[in-house]
């Protein structure tokens, strides 16, 4: 396992599963051995406001939280916090808001955006598609858990380079 710490913000309004994603990540991250920590902000969340969670993982990780440019990867669900959070965004760094609109032309339902998007970052991070299958398990109820795996798998294609 190399040293690199691979830090990735998330971002989106209340609703969009923005949380879940971050989830995912972060359980997929472990299940693959790297130690993780993970942040959250989300005041008025319920009221359609500003989300954003901050994941971190690597060998060993000190903080959660991500300085202004400092994050490797933004993930961005609602193109208005995309200004905002792009000051995490280090230079070289991968914004996936570009994908925003092609996935969400892709997937049937707009509840399953959190997943898609999960799935498009996933070949950019070193982590087995098993872990982020076990992911999936873990953090949605078994009813949903097949159609998650659907969703981000069609993500996963997307993203491929």
């Amino acid at each position: 396992m190399k040293d690199t710490v691979y830090s990735i913000t998330f971002g989106g309004i209340g609703g969009q599963g923005v949380l879940k994603a971050s989830e995912i990540c972060g359980w997929a991250a472990l299940y693959a051995g790297y130690h993780i920590k993970k942040s959250e902000v989300h005041g008025m969340a319920q009221r359609g406001g500003s989300v954003e969670s901050h994941l971190r993982f690597g060998k060993r990780v000190y903080s959660p939280l991500i300085v202004a440019g400092g994050a490797d990867f933004l993930v961005c669900f609602h193109r208005d916090e995309q200004p905002r959070l792009k000051a995490f965004l280090k230079t070289g760094g991968t914004d996936m808001t570009d994908f925003l609109d092609k996935v969400q032309e892709a997937i049937d339902d707009p509840r399953s955006l959190n997943t898609a998007l999960v799935g498009v970052l996933s070949p950019k991070l070193p982590i087995d598609e098993g872990c982020w299958m076990k992911a999936i398990e873990t953090v949605f109820k078994p009813a949903i858990v097949a159609e998650n795996k659907k969703v981000f798998l069609m993500g996963r294609e997307i993203g491929r380079p």
